[in-house]
C-alpha cells in the first residue's frame, strides 16, 4: 500500500481554488483528488470505558488538482449540482407567480465554504477553508468521481460546462 501524500492549504486564491505546498517532487499529478480536512481530528472513546481508542479526520471539501508544479500545485472544488431558481412550471390558479414562470435550471459549484453538514455542524469558523488546514490525497482518485474536462478547465474563465 502506497502512503497517502499530504500536505497543506498554502493559500485560497479565490473561491474555488487552492495553492496547497505539496507538488510534483512529492508525486502530486494533474487529476488528483484531495480532502481539504478540519485542523482538529474527533476523538473516538470506547463507550465502556471512556477511553480514547482512536481518531478520525473530518473533511471541509474535496478537490481536483489541475496545475502541478515542482514543489506546490493549484487545485480547485469540482463537485456541482443543478438547481432550479426559476418557476415551477405549473399552470395552477394559485397565488404564487411562480407557478406560472417557467423552470430555470443552472449549475451551481461547490465552493472552499462548505454549507452541508459533515458528521456534525464545524463551527463557522471551522467551516471556511483557511491557509495551513491540512489536505490528505484521496485513494485511486485519478479513477473515479470526475469528468477528465474538469481537470483542464480554464482558471481564468467561468467554471466547464458539465452535464447532469
Amino acid at each position: 500500500m502506497t502512503k497517502l501524500i499530504r500536505g497543506k492549504v498554502a493559500r485560497v486564491l479565490n473561491s474555488r481554488e487552492v495553492a496547497l505546498n505539496v507538488g510534483a517532487s512529492e508525486g502530486v499529478c494533474e487529476g488528483m483528488q484531495f480532502d481539504i480536512l478540519a485542523p482538529e481530528q474527533d476523538e473516538i472513546k470506547d463507550p465502556d470505558t471512556q477511553e480514547v481508542i482512536g481518531s478520525v479526520n473530518r473533511p471541509k471539501v474535496r478537490i481536483l488538482v489541475s496545475v502541478v508544479e515542482e514543489r506546490f500545485c493549484v487545485a480547485h472544488t469540482f463537485r456541482h449540482k443543478r438547481v432550479n431558481v426559476g418557476g415551477k412550471g405549473l399552470l395552477n390558479l394559485g397565488i404564487d407567480r411562480s407557478l406560472f414562470e417557467p423552470p430555470k435550471w443552472v449549475t451551481r459549484y461547490e465552493t472552499l465554504k462548505t454549507s452541508g453538514a459533515t458528521w456534525e455542524d464545524l463551527s463557522e469558523e471551522d467551516n471556511y477553508v483557511k491557509t495551513g488546514d491540512p489536505v490528505i490525497e484521496v485513494p485511486d482518485s485519478t479513477k473515479t468521481e470526475v469528468d477528465q474536462a474538469s481537470v483542464t478547465h480554464d482558471r481564468t474563465t467561468t467554471p466547464p460546462k458539465m452535464d447532469p
